[in-house]
């Protein structure tokens, strides 16, 4: 006799999928078609931008450039890079970066773990206050007043502290907080361990994900940030890398709003600066990405379904 496997398999250990619709496969076509098409609208502006900033200049003014390098050139890479203003406004950036994500994490943190308890007294009142400002602002000229009188114009504050909290990352949190047991909170505060205690040692080691997750979104916010800064700071020594690039790319603008013929080599050299600029601009975050991005989805997700 032939022993039948476990859970009604049939005998010889084959296992009987089920066969997915007519209408599942065309589903899984089309899906699979609008997400490559996705993807390649995503990343051929980029690909053309590295294509550009490899390529000859005589190519680029030919427009004979799209997707591949024409006649490989490295001299506008070596024009960034031995610019030393170009790698001042670097360090900067690299320093408002985790300067302004270390503050905003532990705001935002601070700020969700208390609207997170549904007995604390005006909770309502700090989750209105909260939301009140995703929907109305003071404006450009009173926050700017506001700055100055604080001393924090021409500052590192200036650029980190005005947006330290996202609002909807904030909600995103205290959702997550919320649907954490509430079992484990008592038991904690049981053993002996005060509010920061529980805070530490048992709920941020539970929230690894949506911290993970609200680190990758203000690093990323902060990182491509020029305004703030092209409005508070004066002094071209403490700008980011991404007003060095606001800055290149007004200078191509502007000639190429002079006209003539012969400024289209200027204007030409300038695109070409302005490509290796952004190259060099964006490959930490596409370097740094990989690493965060396994979280990215359960954070959200976790910190938006309850139950």
């Amino acid at each position: 006799m032939t022993a039948r496997t476990g859970g009604g398999a049939p005998s010889g250990g084959r296992r009987v999928g089920i066969r997915p619709t007519r209408g599942r496969r065309v589903f899984q076509a089309a899906n699979a078609l609008v997400l490559t098409g996705v993807v390649i609208v995503t990343l051929y502006p980029f690909v053309n931008i590295v294509a550009r900033s490899l390529s000859d200049e005589a190519y680029l003014i030919a427009g004979r450039v799209n997707l591949v390098p024409r006649g490989f050139d490295l001299t506008a890479y070596e024009l960034v890079v031995s610019d030393s203003m170009f790698w001042t406004n670097y360090r900067n950036t690299v320093v408002y970066t985790v300067v302004g994500t270390c503050i905003s994490i532990v705001l935002t943190t601070c700020y969700a773990y208390v609207l997170s308890k549904p007995r604390l007294r005006g909770r309502g009142a700090l989750v209105g206050v909260a939301v009140f400002t995703m929907f109305f602002s003071g404006g450009l000229i009173p926050n700017y007043v506001l700055i100055t009188s604080l001393g924090m114009k021409n500052s590192l504050w200036a650029v980190v502290v005005p947006n330290a909290i996202n609002v909807f990352n904030l909600l995103v949190m205290k959702a997550f907080f919320e649907g954490l047991p509430v079992e484990l909170e008592e038991a904690a505060a049981v053993d002996g361990l005060n509010t920061y205690g529980i805070l530490l040692r048992i709920v941020l080691p539970l929230s690894k994900a949506v911290v993970a997750t609200m680190v990758l979104f203000y690093a990323v916010s902060l990182w491509n940030s020029w305004f703030t800064a092209f409005l508070y700071l004066d002094q071209q020594e403490m700008f980011p890398v991404t007003v060095y690039l606001r800055n290149l790319i007004a200078g191509a603008t502007g000639a190429q709003s002079a006209g003539g013929v012969a400024d289209a080599d200027a204007v030409q050299a300038a695109a070409t600066l302005q490509a290796v600029t952004i190259v060099l601009t964006t490959l930490p975050i596409l370097a740094v990405y990989p690493f965060i991005q396994r979280y990215f989805v359960s954070g959200v997700m976790l910190g938006a379904v309850k139950g």
